[in-house]
């Protein structure tokens, strides 16, 4: 047996409100950089489901940008460090360096793809010049009494700097070594946000929270002109420029993206986001980047809720947008035709998407969603189930992928659903609400131990309890649980449930990293010699032959084990940073599907079972 990688589907941006995002786009056009979770991904940007994961830093990360020669990636995080890697397979680290003691807000490359600038909030400094490939010190940054935003390095010689920040100045430095020349103040009102220099290295611009864009002479910092006033109605969080350095776009809190002429110093064209007039919070852009390299003239920008917009000069709309989550991702279903072709994903702010696995495509579910931590997906017949830490059971349609009719509320919160022949069965603190139709047909206390996990198969359902126990049910017609067995071998907690297809196997995952599977005709012992995970079990599922079953837990794990060579298990270690919360076999049972604490959702192949 063997487990391999197929493809990552990338977790989407990280972003903060009132705090601009740095994108990163390779000198080709071919790739963007960006920062989630604790991991920073590199994706495609024609197919973005062709993504490589760097899980080098132990904190979050903020902020990841290509050197001009595409080789290497400077990625920070919120501990002050900096690494540099290897690009092309996300894998080999070149160095590590601390720069700072608080939070790296951004990096900047020289042109030669050698020395690198990076800003944030620091106690005795804000930032550091050093050399990529040994961290020798090549100047310092000053000149600045608050944090720094952001930082741009004059892509030809002379080597100019200039960084920009909260104490509304821009320093700029000569280099190198880089060390302070002049500091332009009073021009900007409120805090700086974003700087860069133009590609010919003759203007460098200024944007902020002030709403206003200031020009300078880019060889002596010396300002030139402000244009653009009373265009945009919001912070300007970001700022690229265009390869021949004639235009440049800009990307405001007011919810749009505006494309600027230099020479006249006119908005040639605004794009808009969210609808005309209203205000939508998730819609405000934190972030743009200008990809070099391309003969399409794409622009991408980032909206405050995570998506990537392609933005194409000319086009009034978005010819793609790249959605996907940003928090932990709590809970993973598959799609209710049974053929493994969609998923559905839950995170921890209540966003639900849905994902075709082939294409690797995901599209955030219309409607009204989770209003908290997604716990638990099961579909049926055209419809997947979820229910929530907001205490409630919320329906998918999945032809329209929007949520449709009334959202269930429960008694108690909830801690897992299933469903089988028509009911849908959820599992609360209290006991197990049963709903028919879409409409609560029958509740069923269970007065001696508070449910853990619950699974559903034909007439059968199993509930797993805090007091370490397995019970199984039988259904009748008139939606009464009644108990047909109970096992009490697990020594913890019982976290996950699940059936084997025909319903003869039920494998049950504990607390202490577990898994029993039993026989469901008295509920013996099947095998109990699938322990590896050394955390909580968080999601088990069987194939569809009954033969093989699929693990994944808090350790950062995830096995394929095997009932007839109990001993024989495939492992995938260090799965997903923070944990793997749900598995699931795909593509009728060559694939196994992943998602975890990274936010991302990883496809692997498995080969020879046994």
């Amino acid at each position: 047996m063997s487990i391999t990688i197929e493809k990552i589907l990338a977790a989407s941006s990280v972003t903060a409100r009132g705090q601009p995002t740095q994108l990163s786009t390779d000198p080709k056009g071919e790739r963007i950089a960006y920062a989630s979770g604790k991991s920073i991904f590199v994706r495609s940007i024609d197919n973005p489901s062709d993504s490589k994961q760097y899980t080098g830093h132990t904190t979050q990360t903020t902020v990841a940008k290509f050197s001009p020669s595409g080789f290497y990636i400077a990625s920070g995080d919120v501990s002050g460090s900096v690494r540099v890697w290897d690009s092309i397979e996300a894998v080999n680290t070149k160095g590590e360096y601390h720069i700072i003691s608080g939070r790296i807000n951004d990096i900047a490359w020289d042109g030669d793809s050698q020395r690198i600038i990076a800003v944030g909030d620091g106690r005795e400094r804000f930032g550091h010049a050093i050399t990529a490939d040994s961290g020798n010190s090549v100047g310092e940054v000053s000149g600045h009494s608050k944090v720094i935003n952001a930082v741009a390095i004059r892509p030809l010689r002379p080597i100019r700097a200039a960084t920009v920040s909260d104490d509304m100045a821009m320093c700029f430095l000569h280099g190198a070594p880089f060390k302070f020349n002049s500091k332009s103040t009073g021009l900007h009102k409120g805090f700086v946000l974003g700087t860069a220099f133009s590609p010919d290295g003759n203007t460098l611009v200024t944007v902020g929270a002030d709403k206003r864009i200031q020009l300078y002479d880019g060889k002596t910092g010396e300002p030139t002109k402000s244009i653009g006033e009373g265009e945009h109605t919001g912070s300007i969080f970001a700022i690229s420029w265009s390869k021949d350095s004639k235009k440049f776009v800009t990307a405001s809190a007011d919810q749009t993206v505006k494309l600027w002429d230099v020479e006249s110093g006119k908005a040639t064209q605004t794009w808009r986001f969210g609808g005309e007039g209203g205000v939508s919070v998730p819609d405000q852009q934190v972030g743009v980047v200008w990809p070099h390299g391309r003969s399409d003239g794409l622009i991408i920008s980032l909206s405050l809720g995570g998506d990537l917009n392609y933005l194409v000069e000319g086009n009034p709309n978005p010819i793609r947008v790249v959605q996907g989550h940003n928090k932990s991702i709590t809970a993973l279903g598959v799609g209710s035709d049974g053929k493994g072709q969609t998923l559905w994903t839950g995170s921890f702010d209540g966003r639900v998407c849905n994902w075709d696995v082939t294409s690797g495509v995901g599209t955030v579910v219309d409607g009204q969603s989770h209003t908290n931590q997604v716990t638990e997906f099961t579909s049926s017949i055209g419809r997947a189930y979820s229910v929530g830490w907001d205490d409630t059971l919320r329906i998918v349609d999945e032809s329209a992928n929007t949520f449709a009719g009334e959202t269930q509320k429960l008694s108690a919160q909830p801690k897992g659903v299933a469903s089988a022949d028509g009911r849908v069965y959820v599992a609360t603190v209290d006991g197990v609400e049963i709903y028919v139709k879409d409409q609560l047909a029958g509740k069923f206390d269970i007065p001696d131990s508070q449910p853990t996990s619950i699974a559903a198969q034909g007439s059968q359902v199993a509930v797993g309890l805090s007091n370490n126990a397995v019970r199984l049910y039988k259904v009748d017609s008139g939606n009464k649980l009644t108990q047909s067995h109970e096992a009490k071998n697990s020594t913890a907690q019982i976290s996950a449930l699940a059936f084997s297809k025909d319903g003869s196997l039920l494998a049950a995952g504990n607390t202490a990293g577990k898994i029993y599977a039993y026989k469901t005709g008295g509920l013996e012992v099947a095998t109990d010699r699938w322990s590896a995970h050394t955390g909580r079990v968080t999601s088990i599922a069987w194939n569809e032959a009954g033969t093989h079953a699929v693990s994944g837990a808090l350790d950062t794990n995830m096995f394929v084990w095997s009932l007839a060579k109990p001993g024989s298990r495939v492992k995938a270690l260090n799965a997903h940073k923070d944990g793997v919360n749900g598995v699931a076999w795909v593509d009728g049972g060559k694939k196994v599907a992943s998602t975890g604490g990274d936010a991302a959702i990883k496809i692997w192949n498995v080969a020879d079972l046994q």
